[in-house]
Parts: structure tokens; sequence; C-alpha cells
């Protein structure tokens, strides 16, 4: 019940509750207090106060990732220190409860370890969690230092763990700054080791959360037999819970990619079944990053509507600031509506964010250096990539010309063609998505200057 109804009834009703404290609700922008009433003759006090032995029964795991922050043990020895360990704690469940994909435990469910010696197996079955994260603050003269783990408590084996040295100069800047951290990484890391579970079931077995996780996966491979494979495992991902906006967002973004890359057999169905996919997971959740990061992303490479586009990314980015992927975004679209400079900035701060981040972050961070004629930069962030297409080699081929090295330019342009015999320059700048006239042109004239086909 919320926080109003408990207060309503308090004293007036014999009921017993436990404060779950703050909440992400479905429909509602801020989390909210939450109270559950305890049954069967189970009173708060005996189920708070400290024994979580008390439950009588394992508890089943949640369909999508679950994770419990405990307390963050303070190593200082100086009991003043016990705050900002406790903030650091509280900081981090507070934004992780933004990533819908995520089931989080609550603080006070979390604290009954506080000051103890856990077997974290033993506490993911009390929980019913996935995944536990660990972590200490050791304060030493003016400096600090801030370890964490990310736990996965089925195999107990390690999956993520960073340190965090940083002065003491402000420190509710580096309470800010070490959350950020953590809660940008965790996210991905969890997602990584889902993916994992996934690969290893048979698809008649995965639940919703896992054929989304699936279609993604088949998403990011960019190709069109593992694109019709994508729409499958969405479909039946809906057809488990027709009402997980997640899934109808998804949806669209693998049918808009289907429309953009010509592998649809009737565009005009598709583009329709975008609308509507959109619109019903913008119904369903209208507080859900992802559902703004995937309309701003369908809005500006299938629609062309660079103003929506742009009104739906910075929705995702006041829901969830700390995801790296709508960070990454919203460099992206700085770049296509012209202001790449600032685009610049955020793909970099994104990479800061996750050092884990896709490679294709790369690709974003040239494409932003060359709209912004850092032709040089734009060439180094290229040559990160291990696996480059036609697209990055046109890229790169286009930097090379732009800087006057005629060999090189001419190098990358041979790969174009070999990679993509049919290539025209016409072709490939429909694909772009610039706003203003003059970065397409830009880039037409050098991709020109490289002699690729017309």
């Amino acid at each position: 019940m919320s926080d109003d109804t408990y207060r309503q009834i308090r004293g007036k009703v014999e009921i017993a509750c436990d404060d779950l404290g703050p909440q992400t609700l479905k429909n509602i922008a801020e989390p909210m207090r939450v109270w559950r009433t305890m049954l069967s003759g189970q009173s708060a006090a005996k189920a708070r106060p400290g024994s979580p032995a008390s439950h009588t029964r394992e508890l089943a795991l949640p369909e999508k990732p679950s994770i419990a922050v405990l307390p963050f043990q303070n190593m200082s020895g100086d009991p003043e220190q016990e705050y900002f360990a406790d903030g650091i704690t509280e900081d981090v469940l507070t934004e992780l409860s933004r990533f819908r994909e995520l089931f989080v435990i609550s603080r006070n469910s979390a604290f009954v370890y506080k000051g103890r010696q856990v077997n974290v197996q033993k506490v993911a079955k009390e929980l019913g969690v996935q995944y536990v994260v660990e972590g200490s603050v050791r304060k030493a003269g003016n400096r600090v230092r801030i370890t964490v783990q990310l736990i996965d408590a089925e195999t107990d084996s390690h999956l993520w763990a960073e340190r965090y040295d940083r002065e003491l100069a402000d420190i509710f800047a580096i309470q800010d700054e070490v959350t950020s951290s953590i809660v940008s990484i965790l996210p991905g890391r969890v997602e990584a080791a889902a993916s994992d579970r996934v690969q290893r079931k048979a698809p008649e077995n995965l639940a919703a959360y896992e054929c989304l996780l699936a279609g993604k996966l088949l998403h990011h491979r960019s190709d069109s037999t593992d694109n019709q494979e994508a729409l499958r495992m969405l479909d039946r991902a809906i057809a488990l819970d027709p009402g997980y906006a997640h899934a109808h967002a998804w949806k669209a973004c693998v049918l808009g990619q289907s429309f953009v890359n010509g592998w649809s057999a009737n565009p005009e169905f598709t583009i329709r079944t975008v609308i509507e996919e959109l619109a019903l997971a913008l119904s369903l959740d209208e507080n859900d990053s992802d559902v703004h990061r995937v309309l701003a992303a369908v809005n500006l490479s299938v629609h062309r509507n660079h103003d929506k586009a742009f009104y739906h990314q910075e929705r995702a980015l006041a829901l969830n600031p700390n995801d790296d992927l709508i960070v990454v975004q919203q460099g992206e679209v700085l770049t296509w509506i012209g202001e790449a400079e600032s685009g610049i900035e955020w793909i970099q701060k994104a990479m800061r964010l996750n050092p884990y981040h896709p490679e294709r972050f790369w690709s974003h961070l040239g494409r932003a250096y060359f709209v912004a004629r850092r032709y040089s930069e734009a060439v180094k962030a290229f040559q990160r990539i291990n696996r480059g297409d036609h697209s990055h080699l046109s890229f790169l081929a286009a930097c090379y010309a732009q800087l006057g090295d005629a060999v090189a330019a001419k190098g990358a342009a041979d790969e174009v063609l070999k990679r993509a015999q049919d290539f025209s320059i016409d072709r490939f700048i429909a694909t772009q998505h610039y706003k203003h006239g003059n970065d397409r042109e830009h880039h037409r004239a050098a991709l020109v200057k490289a002699q690729l086909p017309a």
C-alpha cells in the first residue's frame, strides 16, 4: 500500500505492516514509499528487525534480473564515516531502481544485513535474488577508497569489481560521482550475465524478459536473418506478457531496422506497425526511459522527425541519466541536429560512465568528430573498431580525403567497394540522419573527394 494509505489506517486497523522504502511504480515518475501488509499472523516486528532466517521457504526468483545491494561496510574504524557508507548504498539503490528491467530489493530489506558477516548465496536465497552487490569504504587521511563487486549468487562467482580512490575534497561530490559510475556499469554487467543464461536455454523455455533479451542480442547483429529471428522472439515475449511496454518498444525498433535496411517485404505495413507498437508502448508505460530512448531512435532513423526525436531523447535522459545507452544516444542526436561539439562531449561521457561500453560507441564518436570537421580525431576513433563495415570504412575514406591523404583515402575506398560492390554516395547519404543540408553536403563532398562512386 502507499504511504498515504498507511498513514490513514495506522492505529485504526489491527494489521501489521512492513516498510519497503521507496519503490519505482508503473506510470509514476518518482519513487514512492510503499508498505507491505503481513498476513497469516506474521508481524512486522518479527519480520523486520533482523531475522532473515525467519523465512520459512525459499523465495521464487523474479522473471527479470533481481539484485540486492548490501550495506557498504565502513572499514575506517571511524564511526563518522558510517553515514558516508550508508549514503553510497542508498544512492546506488535509488539510481538502480530507475532501470525498469531490474528487480531491486528495497533499502529496508537490504539493511537487515548491516554490520553482519554474510554468506552471499544464503542472502540471495533469503531475498530471492540472482545477484548481490557488496562494497566497502575506507578513509585514510584526506583520501577515501571505495570498493564494489557484483556477485552471481547462483555460481558464487564475481562478475565485476572496481576500486575508486579519491581525495576527500567534497564528500558529496565523491558520493555522486562513484554512485553514477557504479550504477552505469552494473545493469550492463547484469544483462551480460543474463544473456549468457539465455543462450544456455532452449527457446521454448524462455520467459518474456528472456525472449526480449534474446531479441535485443539478435537485433544488435544487424543482419536480415537475425532481424527476422529477433522479431519472432519479441512476438513471443509479447504473447507471454501483452502489457510488456519494453517488448513493444523493441519490436518497433527491430521493425524500424528492417525498414531502414530495406529488408522488409512490405515497407508500408512495416511503418504502420512501427507507429502502432510505439504508441502502445508509450500508453503502457510513459515513464519507462528505454521506451523513450527507442522512440527517439525510431523517430530519428525511420521518420526523420528530429524535433520529436529530441523530445523523447530529453525525456529518456531526465528519467535515467545514468544509462550509458541513453547518454551516448544524446550525443548521437546532437550530432545529427548539427551540434556535433556537444555530441562529442556526451559520447565521451557515456564512455567514462561505462568503460565496458559496446564497440559501436567508437563509431558514434568518430561520426561526431567527422561532422565537427575534426578529421584526425575521427580517424583515431574509427580505427578502434575491430570489425568495421563498409559504413565505417566510408567515413575513414572521407576523413583521409579531407586531410589530403589521397593514398589512405583510396585504400579505404577500395575496401568499401570490396565489402559493398554496389556502394553509391547518393544511396549512402540517404541513410544518414542529418537535419541540416550543409552537414549532408559536407559529407557528400568528402565522399566524392575520396573518389567513391556517385
